[in-house]
């Protein structure tokens, strides 16, 4: 039975639910008075129901795709402008007592040197990342009671908020670790975490146990009720994601969005970010052996199709996706990205030695500087900013901003102040000409006298000297 207000995830992710609108949107697909209708309805940005998504992803109409993308660049460009948050993975430890198929740091796998930061060897990848000019960090670690404990990644987050270098420090840590108890959530909620991610893998509990044989994480239930424990231990920003390729993408889609309708339902606020990795080769993994892949293009759309469902959620791509490839998901509803990523442990200090640690082979190789040069030359600003989270606008207090419009107010002279920020300490030549023309004329085009000003007078300051601006 579905039943989205339900604690139970077979209720809330209902297989049964999933298999008529996939039929209902088979149905509907040629309806283009229903068709339109949808989109109309996704003008007025209150977003789609997962029955009315997947629809719109199972037409092959023209007209309709067309005017798919043309509204979620539009959806875009209003509440999110041309700004692309920044951020990096930070692989903790590799160590893992699970048997997922598809990851490389299955307990099975005895090829993969295993490898835990602490202490010195931490330190070295946080000065590390602060020398690129990342202040937005993803820490990841794999599941071992033993050797990476709740208090483990407690014990990371205090040393990464504590290391200050040259200029640089982190200001938000978000961390992706396997789903836990409402008790460990309290404890990362003070720690000050940014948002919690945990990816779902995939919806279809069928194939989620046939993908998970052993360890913990092979209890479907316990891990798709993460987030309502999570935010039941007080954190209000969380972050949901599938790992496209281990299933029907359709499938997935409606598994995705009724988890963030359950979350509103139930909590007032859906997920702050959804995150859209596929599959990619790995060492132990062949990618063969998944047959839920997608095309660019049908992988554009579906992009694009959330952008419109979820007009107020963030939409995460990472280093996984070919340049040309995000660049087209840019245009069409993505909001942050990550850049110069390594997804071994201690990757960004240390030459790896006795073997590859890296979860996944990466398809976008550029540095930090490189992706920001890129962002720039396309018109977009790339952003460091996590004032709302240091300042408290998280949970349902960052929607209402964001439904308002008023976030843009915030967002666009923080996101301008945090780059010039990033020119003056870290940027190429190149670059930070680049750049500060860029800022130049952004600040021409902010209509509010005051926050004009503003912004003038703390880049003035931070051409001084001065860091940390946020309003």
């Amino acid at each position: 039975m579905y039943d989205k207000k339900s604690s139970k995830a077979e209720e809330f992710i209902c297989h049964e639910e999933i298999l008529q609108s996939l039929d209902y949107a088979k149905q509907n697909a040629d309806n283009i008075e229903y068709l339109d209708s949808i989109l109309k309805k996704a003008a007025s940005y209150d977003g789609l129901s997962h029955r009315e998504a997947i629809t719109l992803l199972e037409s092959d109409n023209k007209d309709i795709n067309n005017k798919i993308f043309e509204l979620a660049y539009q959806i875009k460009q209003k509440f999110y402008g041309n700004r692309i948050v920044m951020f990096a993975p930070l692989y903790l430890s590799n160590y893992c007592v699970n048997g997922c198929l598809y990851c490389p740091y299955h307990l099975k796998n005895k090829c993969i040197p295993r490898k835990k930061l602490q202490g010195e060897s931490l330190m070295r990848e946080v000065v590390a990342l602060q020398d690129m000019g990342h202040k937005r960090l993803a820490i990841e670690a794999g599941e071992h009671p033993t050797i990476n404990p709740i208090e483990y990644i407690l014990d990371c987050i205090n040393t990464i908020y504590s290391i200050n270098h040259k200029n640089g420090s982190i200001r938000r840590v978000n961390v992706n670790i396997a789903a836990t108890s409402v008790e460990n959530y309290k404890k990362l909620k003070d720690a000050k975490i940014g948002t919690y991610i945990l990816f779902q893998e995939t919806y279809n509990k069928e194939n989620y146990q046939r993908l998970h044989p052993t360890g913990p994480k092979s209890n479907y239930e316990y891990h798709t009720e993460a987030m309502d424990r999570a935010m039941q231990g007080g954190i209000d920003d969380v972050g949901i994601g599938v790992l496209f390729g281990l299933d029907s993408y359709k499938y997935e889609l409606v598994g995705l969005l009724m988890h963030k309708e359950h979350l509103e339902e139930v909590f007032g606020v859906g997920p702050h970010t959804i995150s859209l990795p596929r599959m990619r080769p790995a060492d132990d993994i062949d990618i063969n052996d998944f047959k839920g892949g997608l095309t660019d293009e049908k992988f554009e759309k579906l992009v694009a199709i959330l952008r419109i469902a979820v007009p107020y959620t963030g939409l995460i791509i990472s280093t996984r996706e070919q340049v040309d490839v995000r660049k087209r998901l840019l245009e069409v509803g993505v909001t942050q990205l990550s850049g110069g990523s390594k997804t071994s442990v201690g990757g960004y200090s240390e030459k790896e030695t006795g073997g590859d640690s890296s979860q996944f082979e990466i398809a976008d190789n550029r540095t930090l500087d490189e992706v920001v040069y890129w962002l720039l030359s396309l018109g977009y600003i790339p952003s460091f900013c996590t004032a709302c989270y240091r300042e408290g606008r998280t949970g349902d207090r960052f929607m209402r901003l964001v439904k308002s419009g008023a976030i843009a107010n915030v967002c666009a002279p923080n996101a301008l102040l945090t780059l010039a920020e990033y020119l003056h300490d870290y940027a190429a030549d190149n670059t930070k000409k680049l750049g500060f023309s860029v800022i130049e004329k952004e600040i021409e085009n902010i209509k509010n006298d005051k926050v004009k000003e503003l912004v003038k007078s703390n880049l003035a300051n931070i051409a001084q000297g001065k860091r940390d601006f946020r309003l």
